[in-house]
């Protein structure tokens, strides 16, 4: 738990999971009280929280590229991709950062 919050690969790890978790809650409970029920504050609530941990991802991703060096073509994009799936951030930990970060340390 130490390592999310000291390296840049941790701090990646911790936003795809907070941006994969804001994006579950927003489409699978926010959109179907919004529609279902007419209830639409929690998607009011919900949307910017997930824009800006969105932005925060995205960035961070990039920052992590650039400083890691990774090739677009082989690693960036599919981490860029992942964060408009539903599933995409926490399936990326699973397979690519989780490794990613215990080969840095």
């Amino acid at each position: 738990m130490k390592t999310l919050l000291t390296t840049t690969i941790g701090r990646l790890r911790l936003c795809a999971f907070l941006e994969g978790v804001s994006l579950l809650i927003l489409v699978f409970v926010a959109v179907p009280l919004k529609y279902g029920f007419g209830l639409p504050s929690l998607v009011s609530s919900m949307g910017p929280i997930h824009g800006a941990l969105f932005l925060l991802f995205v960035f961070s991703a990039l920052r992590v590229g650039v400083e890691q060096r990774w090739k677009f073509r082989e690693t960036t994009w599919k981490v860029l991709l992942a964060c408009i799936i539903p599933f995409g951030t926490l399936y990326l930990d699973y397979i690519l950062l989780r490794k990613l970060q215990s080969r840095a340390t």
